[in-house]
């Protein structure tokens, strides 16, 4: 077993009983033969739970760890510090830029793809910021929901987690398709059943996650090594091409930029490549979901955050701006392909494919196949325990809090894989697939702008209760960079997003050729996650009754971690004392 961590969590207020000092993420000894603890490691560990004692679940009650002995065991924390800054730096690396990266500069220019991009990059340096702080400071497993009751509304708190995990459930399918898909781009394969391609990445994905959370960790951390250096060289190269270091010698510069364009479809063309930029960046925010399963998130949780800021830079940033230069708007292959599942509308294989190198193409492919399945492992592993933390706290059948003798949420795996197999949709043709899975796709559309706009708010409530209560800064062990100012400005710019969205759905580039029904079912397409979350909100309200928290009011003192804070920064200054210039820059950005 790996290596644990002692730490403190506080009771409630109201809870007698002592404090308890445990230790995080032990999962049952087995013994006897290897098939037998094979066997016996799918067994019940009935005093496990995805949710820490301490933490308040979604129906605003404090979870209690049992008042005559501490808990047991809860997730196993088997992820290393390794394991979460390969997360933070490549984890949600996938369609949504390889691919999805291609209708937006179909839609609107070179120009609106860095835009958008980039001040949706901004906003969540802004949200995971604000996510680390208060992961550090309140530890919570399977689901954020937890900090959108604690300091918002139980209400909201529902909504959220069920939003979270509908749009990891959706993804699954989503990612299998595009796989599928992806490997037609070879001609041997073309002939091949597409069932079968299907059915192979199902059990890949299936078979890591029922690894565990280590099975998940290894196999991001190999993904994401692959992911970035693919991006990396595409940059060297792509400065290559640009420049006329390649076998035609001709210098392409900023030509695209002029002619066609910088801009397609005007305003309208920038707030259409919002919700795009929006999914490629979805997943950022499951470091904090993995710091729970870390095995000291102190530590490694605040090195991870800080090298999201890399990621949007050197990997989203600087690959886009190169895209743009590189690949015209009006191109045949972004405008006809079958959508943000088709590698073949992939920018990055055009722009390889259009300076006539061999080979290099295939090789992209082999990449964005790659990606497509790290997301669906990604997908899996974050419904799961979402699923398990909405059960533990009532708002999903028990069964789905069960948790196995090797620290596992087995019946959460079981059913988030289950719904993979919706995927099977590939073999009913071309017509029945595009329309499935656009509705599947409207499901879960808003649903990282509303999980990160949650976040920011949450931060902004929980820091204004916390002066409010009396409480200093500098007791907090991790502090956002961008702090509040950094919250309300990914607050309100997700604001924006969601309003953006809706007017691009009301009318959409190109709108005067709909008919009346078109327009209908176009926005319908792109605002239906805005109804369900709406719904779940106001529904759960009227049943529950729940009130809005007030500041004066939030729960500063349960399920927070407990830490020597003087003693952990004389440590770190004496660390520090030994470290070489070089090094101190290197930890001051990363």
């Amino acid at each position: 077993m790996e290596k644990s961590f002692t730490e403190k969590t506080s009771p409630s207020p109201s809870d007698a009983s002592p404090d308890y000092e445990y230790q995080q993420g032990s999962v049952e000894p087995l013994t006897g033969s290897k098939w037998s603890n094979f066997i016996d490691s799918f067994k019940p560990n009935p005093t496990a739970s995805v949710t820490p004692a301490g933490v308040i679940g979604a129906d605003g009650k404090v979870v209690e760890g049992g008042s005559t002995e501490p808990p047991k065991g809860e997730l196993a924390h088997k992820l290393k510090g390794r394991h979460l800054q390969m997360i933070a730096i490549g984890g949600s690396i996938g369609t949504g830029l390889f691919v999805g990266s291609g209708s937006a500069l179909a839609i609107g220019g070179p120009a609106s793809l860095v835009i958008a991009y980039g001040l949706i990059g901004i906003m969540l340096y802004c949200t995971v910021h604000a996510l680390g702080e208060m992961a550090v400071t309140f530890p919570v497993a399977g689901s954020f929901a937890a900090y959108s009751t604690r300091f918002l509304d139980p209400a909201w708190g529902f909504a959220m987690g069920w939003n979270y995990a509908l749009n990891w459930l959706i993804t699954l399918p989503l990612e299998i398709i595009a796989a599928s898909i992806t490997i037609n781009y070879w001609e041997g394969a073309r002939s091949v059943n597409p069932c079968v391609w299907v059915t192979i990445f199902l059990v890949v994905i299936i078979s890591i996650n029922l690894f565990g959370v280590k099975g998940y960790g290894e196999a991001e951390f190999v993904f994401s090594i692959i992911k970035v250096v693919a991006i990396v060289g595409f940059i060297i190269l792509g400065i290559c091409l640009d420049t006329g270091a390649d076998p035609s010698g001709e210098y392409i510069g900023a030509r695209y930029w002029y002619n066609p364009g910088a801009f397609h479809n005007g305003f309208k063309g920038l707030c259409a490549t919002f919700v795009t930029a929006a999914f490629a960046f979805s997943g950022t925010e499951l470091v904090g979901l993995a710091a729970a399963e870390t095995e000291n998130p102190r530590k490694s949780l605040p090195s991870a955050i800080k090298q999201v800021f890399w990621r949007i830079l050197l990997f989203y940033m600087i690959s886009l701006v190169l895209v743009g230069v590189l690949v015209p708007y009006t191109n045949d292959q972004l405008i006809n392909g079958s959508g943000s599942s088709d590698a073949n509308a992939s920018p990055f294989v055009i722009a390889i494919k259009d300076a006539g190198i061999a080979g290099l193409p295939s090789v992209m492919n082999v990449v964005i196949m790659i990606a497509v399945l790290s997301v669906g492992n990604s997908s899996i592993y974050g419904s799961s325990r979402t699923i398990a933390a909405l059960a533990d706290q009532g708002h999903a059948p028990k069964i789905f809090s069960y948790i196995d003798r090797s620290g596992r949420p087995l019946v959460a795996i079981i059913f988030a894989s289950s719904l993979g197999f919706l995927c099977y949709l590939v073999a009913a043709g071309p017509d029945t697939r595009t329309q499935a899975f656009t509705w599947m796709l409207a499901i879960s559309g808003l649903s990282a702008i509303f999980t990160w706009g949650s976040i920011c708010l949450c931060h902004i409530r929980f820091r204004k209760a916390w002066k409010v209560q009396g409480r200093s800064l500098s007791e907090l062990a991790f502090r956002s960079q961008p702090g509040v100012i950094g919250s309300w400005i990914g607050f309100i710019f997700n604001c924006l997003v969601i309003i953006a969205q809706f007017w691009t759905g009301m009318a959409p580039p190109g709108y005067g050729s709909l008919t009346g029904g078109e327009r209908v079912e176009n926005f319908f397409e792109a605002y239906l996650s805005v109804f369900l979350v709406v719904s779940m909100y106001v529904i759960y309200k009227l049943v529950r009754r729940t009130s809005i928290r007030r500041t004066k009011d939030v729960d500063l003192v349960s399920g927070v971690r407990e830490l020597n804070l003087a003693q952990l920064l004389e440590e770190d200054r004496l660390e520090r004392q030994n470290w070489s210039a070089a090094k101190r820059v290197w930890k001051t950005f990363c």
